[in-house]
């Protein structure tokens, strides 16, 4: 695949026409998409026009500086005048008003916007099989998952139908499934790239970023998404650094290696040749440090408690009356006149105690407006979600909450500090991205916990709201491809992208 720069130095030079490009990628969706199932959302006409328009800019020579870059967009980041369903029936038929801030930076400067990514529903899942759109199949072998839950922005590049994609990472959703495509994801610091206009998962977790063919782009990418917003309040302030520049400073990092992140679990092979790939960065003049990360093990407890608790607390708007799915009102008011002629018939013949219950039961019955609310979401939300609700719901209640949600607070700054203490001393940490290569369609579907595992080396960074990047490390013997993972302390993005072009050179 061409970089960006590479495919720049084509269309100044006229030896290469934008539509020409766009065309390609064209064919190839066409081609691999009713596999792949990568674009939930796609229109060549528009695609052609905007390949039209950004030509037009390029002959003139006022073209932006992302012109070129064909974009995969997550469908749960808005675009005015398209819908943004989330993948989950409750958004069906939404269609979004406004531009997150991320489009309108990246539009300003002339990236093309080729078509909506399949998910899981509303992020939450590691394998693209919880969308109402069907799961997206891995671009290297159609019986395994993408990963997820930008499962869709991670094969569509792997599949070659763009050459960028937008995700976004709450526990691991870009570099995950970068992993197991094959492919370059960056999850930014928390804070570096403005939320506004991502639908909310987990507000404090939530995180925008790039994948891409390679680290150079993945880092041009970042550049133009980070700063700050007046829309978004957590967003930093920052200067943005050249990030491209960091990718050619070949300086030497010092490697923070945790014995947590190499134990049981991993994958051997894929154990054995990322050492084998850090004895090679030894070797270069990179410094290797053993360290620990001793509250590794509670990193997914307290991921999942706080997650889920704020989950329930995001998706507590979608009631069904201002917008998104509602259920038939008629069909509500017939349901309840159902149930109250079956309790009169009851109640005609009970006696002592169950006679005093279907009273009780009868002044706590549902009203019109809250047996709408309640079957909205019941066939609005799928099942994962309805699960992470649930329990989100469960950990804030009275009773459960200094139990729950308030320890794994606590713990969250445990493990922070646990990364604070190791960037005192390295300046990158290294870790498989995920313990084996992608699973086969429908193998963790019935197994939760399973599923959650899989994102076990990823979610500390986001405990942590710190950066970290997957760069692909290699082919497994199976077929499919794994990552290796960097992470760096906030705002050193610089530290992950030098890291990770390291990995590339040892490649060629």
């Amino acid at each position: 695949m061409k970089n960006l720069l590479s495919i720049q130095d084509e269309l100044n030079s006229g030896s290469l026409k934008l539509p020409d490009l766009v065309e390609q990628y064209i064919n190839t969706i066409e081609e691999k998409n009713g596999t792949v199932n990568a674009l939930v959302s796609f229109s060549a006409d528009d695609a052609k026009k905007q390949a039209a328009d950004i030509q037009k800019k390029i002959d003139a020579g006022t073209a932006g500086r992302l012109a070129g870059s064909v974009v995969a967009v997550k469908d749960l980041i808005c675009e005015k005048g398209k819908k943004t369903t989330c993948s989950s029936n409750i958004l069906r038929n939404f269609e979004s008003v406004y531009d997150a801030t991320v489009i309108e930076k990246l539009a300003a400067e002339d990236a093309l916007f080729i078509g909506r990514a399949n998910m899981d529903e509303f992020a939450m899942g590691s394998s693209n099989e919880n969308t109402i759109f069907g799961p997206a199949t891995n671009p290297h072998n159609s019986e395994f998952v993408t990963g997820g839950s930008s499962g869709g922005s991670a094969a569509s590049v792997a599949a070659g139908m763009c050459n960028f994609s937008l995700g976004s990472d709450t526990g691991g959703s870009i570099r995950q499934p970068a992993s197991y495509c094959g492919v370059v994801g960056l999850k930014p610091t928390y804070g570096r790239v403005s939320r506004h206009g991502l639908v909310a998962f987990a507000s404090s977790f939530d995180c925008i970023g790039p994948f891409a063919n390679s680290v150079e782009d993945a880092a041009i990418m970042l550049e133009f998404l980070s700063g700050k917003d007046p829309m978004d309040q957590s967003s930093s302030d920052r200067p943005v650094d050249t990030y491209r520049d960091a990718v050619e400073n070949d300086e030497k990092l010092t490697i923070g290696v945790p014995n947590e992140y190499f134990g049981e679990g991993l994958d051997d092979e894929i154990r054995s040749k990322i050492e084998e790939q850090l004895k090679q960065l030894e070797s270069d003049g990179h410094t290797l440090k053993a360290i620990n990360l001793p509250h590794t093990d509670y990193a997914i407890a307290t991921y999942y408690i706080l997650a889920t608790a704020e989950a329930s607390s995001n998706l507590a708007r979608y009631d069904g009356i201002r917008y998104g799915h509602r259920a038939d009102f008629e069909e509500v008011e017939e349901e309840l006149k159902k149930e109250q002629i079956a309790r009169e018939k009851r109640l005609e013949v009970a006696t002592g105690k169950e006679h005093e219950r279907l009273i009780e039961e009868i002044s706590k019955a549902d009203s019109p407006l809250t047996r709408l609310y309640k079957n909205s979401r019941t066939e609005g939300f799928g099942k994962e979600v309805k699960r992470r609700i649930l329990l989100g719901t469960y950990v804030l209640s009275s009773g459960y909450y200094d139990a729950y949600f308030a320890k794994a607070q606590k713990v969250r700054r445990l493990i922070k500090e646990d990364f604070n203490k190791a960037f005192s001393d390295v300046d990158v940490i290294v870790s498989p991205t995920a313990p084996t290569t992608a699973f086969k369609l429908g193998e963790n579907q019935d197994d939760p916990v399973q599923m959650y595992l899989n994102d076990i080396y990823t979610i500390s960074a986001n405990l942590s709201g710190i950066c970290g990047i997957s760069v692909p490390a290699g082919t497994h013997s199976n077929g499919l491809p794994f990552g290796i993972q960097f992470m760096g302390d906030s705002f050193k993005e610089q530290n992950i992208l030098r890291a990770g072009r390291a990995i590339e050179n040892l490649q060629g």
